[in-house]
């Protein structure tokens, strides 16, 4: 092929190598410049960085030199695939399934041969499911779930080598919200897991007072029981929040107590569904105008701020930051963990403010731990 491609140049060797990928892939033209970053990405890093995209064209102002996955969960963009793959980063998208279909091998064949399809005439690098479904332990979708797994990911492997399915899970194994998965059963049957270690207050058991997304001594718990489960670290990418929740105050404290209104959720008495999500860039010009400043909590390690809004009422906004996420991300490096990733990459401000660059970076850099 190196002589092939010393004696001719130009447009024939490219329509040669469209021509070839398209055979190969049973797929339409290759969008890219180059046809050959329509190839696969074959291989893994040692470190993994998995990004949640989800849409609008921020992804080209991203990081690429820590990146080694996308999830894209927006429209699908060719620009993307091949920019990514330029800088030897994954593409998979999302695939989700009705619990109701997951039981019947039929349904599972008939899904997971439309997802192998789809990616190979998008050019993609395998699939992240994103389920987020109930299921009982003593149900027949408990096994099947598992089953749908492997499956797909047999799948995925023998169609288009290289390739990499992944599957997300919640931030503790124990039915949080009555997803009840064979969480080891999963991770043995996949390339590795997503744990989405972020909205972990979503049922609040206790009296109705604000604490963070993502609390440093909860999300611990989370990564210890999976690892006392005996997940093999190396099956596991800790998922950390790139936004945080504004809450309306019924009352605050002089000792920065917020009580907010009842919501509950599915037994619990208080929900923190009733907040506004709100992405870091935001967050970060809030910080700016704040009347607190960003505050710091000593026991969940997280920081938080306040504000009042127009009518006077008094907000309370939790979230992560460098400082957070650092601690975090020492856990990953520490327990030899496969990466970190986040929800999501479009959170951050990518515009020209000096102020905002440094913000920016700085969320970045502290993704891969020195």
């Amino acid at each position: 092929m190196q002589g092939l491609l010393g004696a001719r140049r130009g447009g024939g060797v490219s329509l040669l190598l469209v021509l070839l990928l398209h055979l190969q892939l049973g797929s339409s033209t290759c969008p890219c410049h180059d046809p050959s970053l329509c190839k696969p990405i074959s291989g893994n890093r040692d470190f993994e960085v998995f990004v949640f995209d989800v849409g609008e064209t921020t992804w080209k102002f991203y990081d690429w030199s820590k990146i080694t996955t996308v999830a894209a969960f927006g429209k699908y963009d060719p620009e993307l695939m091949c920019y990514a793959h330029s800088k030897g980063a994954r593409v998979v998208f999302k695939g989700d399934i009705s619990v109701k279909k997951i039981v019947s091998p039929a349904a599972r064949a008939a899904w997971i041969g439309q997802q192998v399809k789809l990616a190979k005439k998008r050019y993609m690098d395998g699939l992240n499911i994103d389920f987020e479904q109930e299921v009982n332990k003593s149900s027949a979708e408990y096994n099947a779930l598992t089953d749908l797994v492997k499956e797909t990911t047999e799948a995925f492997h023998k169609e288009i080598p290289g390739s990499q399915v992944t599957f997300d899970i919640g931030w503790f194994p124990e039915c949080i919200e009555t997803r009840c998965y064979n969480y080891s059963g999963i991770a043995d049957s996949c390339d590795f897991v997503f744990v989405m270690s972020y909205d972990e207050p979503s049922q609040v058991w206790s009296n109705c007072t604000l604490r963070g997304n993502a609390p440093y001594p909860q999300t611990i718990a989370g990564y210890d029981n999976y690892l006392l489960m005996g997940i093999h670290p190396k099956k596991l990418v800790m998922g950390v929040p790139w936004y945080g929740y504004d809450y309306t105050c019924r009352h605050l404290s002089k000792d920065n107590v917020c009580s907010f209104a009842k919501n509950p959720l599915q037994g619990a008495q208080c929900s923190y569904t009733g907040g506004n999500q709100v992405p870091y860039s935001i967050i970060m010009k809030q910080a700016r105008n704040s009347s607190s400043g960003i505050l710091w909590d000593k026991v969940q390690k997280v920081p938080y701020l306040e504000y009042k809004d127009s009518h006077n009422a008094s907000h309370q906004v939790w979230f992560d930051n460098p400082r957070s996420i650092s601690l975090k991300a020492a856990y990953v490096k520490e327990h030899g963990l496969r990466g970190i990733g986040m929800w999501n990459g479009n959170c951050l401000d990518y515009s020209g403010d000096s102020l905002a660059q440094e913000q920016t970076k700085a969320m970045w850099e502290v993704l891969k731990p020195k």
